[in-house]
C-alpha cells in the first residue's frame, strides 16, 4: 500500500509538472488555475499559471477540422535550439493567414513594436511549423481567447528556443484589457515566449505580460463561432480544448 501511494504521488507530481502554459491572468477572473504556460494564458514552454491550461494528445495530425481528438505532429516540438536570426525588414508591414477548418483568419503583424516576436512568427510559418497543428485551448469565462501553436497539442510544446518580451508598453493593453482582436504571446513567465500564442475575440481582462504583437483583421467571426461551440471544460468552467476541434490548416506569413 505505501508502495502504491508513492507511485500514485510520484505520478501526480510529474503530471502537475508537465501541465502546459496558460494564461498568467492572476487578477483575472476565476477560471481554473491552471500552472506553467505562457499567458496566464499558456506559455511556450511547459509550466502553468493561474487561468488557464489545455490538453489534447495523440497520434499524426490530418489537416481536418472534422477529427475528433487531438493528435500530436511528428518531429515539431523542440525543432531549433536557437531563435532564428533576424531577417524581418522592421520597417515593413507584414500579414499573416490562418487556414483553419472552419474558416480563414488573417492578421496583420507590428514589425517596429515586436519585431523578435514577428520574426519568428514569420520563421515558424515559414517552415510550415504550424500547419496540422490544433489550437489547443478555448477559454469562454472572464478571458475570450483561443491558443494556438503548440505542436503536441498539450499546451507543454513549443519550437524549442525561447525569446524576450516585447511591446508590453503598448497602450492598447496597459489598462488591464486586451481589446478583442489582439494577437499575443502566451508564455510560462518573463521573455519565455516561443511559438504559443492567443487570438483575442472578446476583450479580455489580463494584466500587460503577454506581448501583443498583431490584431485581427478579419475572421472574427470565424472565432467567435468557434467559441459558441465551447471548451470541454477540462481546466475549469470556461476553459479546455474547443469541443470542435480546430486545427490549422495551415499559417503564411507574407510582406505587404
Amino acid at each position: 500500500m505505501k508502495l502504491e501511494r508513492q507511485t500514485k504521488a510520484r505520478a501526480e507530481r510529474i503530471a502537475k509538472a508537465r501541465r502546459h502554459t496558460a494564461i498568467i491572468g492572476g487578477a483575472v477572473v476565476a477560471v481554473a488555475a491552471v500552472a506553467v504556460g505562457a499567458v496566464a494564458l499558456w506559455p511556450s514552454g511547459s509550466t502553468k499559471s493561474s487561468s488557464d491550461t489545455a490538453s489534447a494528445a495523440s497520434a499524426k495530425a490530418s489537416p481536418s477540422a472534422s477529427t475528433t481528438g487531438y493528435t500530436i505532429p511528428a518531429k515539431k516540438d523542440g525543432s531549433w535550439k536557437t531563435e532564428p536570426p533576424m531577417t524581418i525588414d522592421t520597417s515593413a508591414t507584414y500579414t499573416a493567414k490562418i487556414q483553419l477548418g472552419q474558416g480563414e483568419v488573417d492578421l496583420k503583424l507590428d514589425a517596429a513594436a515586436a519585431p523578435h516576436t514577428v520574426n519568428s512568427f514569420v520563421f515558424l510559418a515559414g517552415q510550415h511549423f504550424f500547419d496540422g497543428v490544433y489550437c489547443h485551448r478555448l477559454t469562454t469565462n472572464g478571458i475570450y481567447v483561443l491558443q494556438c501553436g503548440d505542436p503536441t497539442g498539450t499546451g507543454s510544446g513549443g519550437p524549442g528556443y525561447q525569446f524576450k518580451d516585447e511591446n508590453l508598453s503598448d497602450p492598447a493593453v496597459k489598462g488591464g484589457t486586451y481589446p478583442a482582436g489582439t494577437v499575443a504571446m502566451a508564455n510560462s513567465g518573463a521573455n519565455t515566449n516561443g511559438s504559443q500564442f492567443f487570438l483575442v475575440y472578446k476583450d479580455s481582462q489580463l494584466p500587460a505580460n503577454y506581448t501583443p504583437f498583431g490584431t485581427i483583421t478579419g475572421g472574427l467571426n470565424v472565432l467567435n463561432s468557434i467559441a459558441a461551440k465551447g471548451s470541454d471544460n477540462s481546466n475549469g468552467a470556461g476553459d479546455g480544448k474547443p469541443l470542435q476541434p480546430v486545427i490549422m490548416n495551415s499559417v503564411t506569413a507574407t510582406k505587404s
